[in-house]
C-alpha cells in the first residue's frame, strides 16, 4: 500500500461516515431548532424539552434509515474486503 491507497481509504471512510450519520443528524438539529424556536417564543427553557424530542426524532430516523445505513456500511466493508483480498 503507497501513499496514494492509504489517501483514497481515508477519503473513502471519511465519505462513509458523512453518508451513514446525515440521516440522523440533519433531522436532530432540524428538531432542535425547532424546539429552541418554540422555547424562544413561550420563554420556557427546560432542559428536558430539548432532549427527548430530539432523542424520539432521532429513534424514528434510525427505524426509517437502518436499511439504507446498513447497506451502506455492508458496501463499504466489501469494498474494504476486496481491497485486501487483490493486495490494494
Amino acid at each position: 500500500m503507497n501513499e496514494t491507497d492509504a489517501m483514497e481509504l481515508v477519503q473513502a471512510a471519511l465519505w462513509q461516515v458523512m453518508v451513514v450519520a446525515g440521516p440522523l443528524v440533519i433531522p436532530a438539529m432540524v428538531a432542535g431548532i425547532v424546539i429552541a424556536l418554540l422555547q424562544a417564543l413561550t420563554q420556557v427553557q427546560e432542559a428536558t424539552l430539548t432532549f427527548v424530542p430530539k432523542m424520539l426524532v432521532i429513534f424514528a430516523s434510525v427505524m426509517l434509515t437502518a436499511p439504507f445505513i446498513g447497506a451502506q456500511l455492508h458496501g463499504f466493508t466489501e469494498m474494504i474486503y476486496g481491497r485486501v483480498a487483490t493486495g490494494f
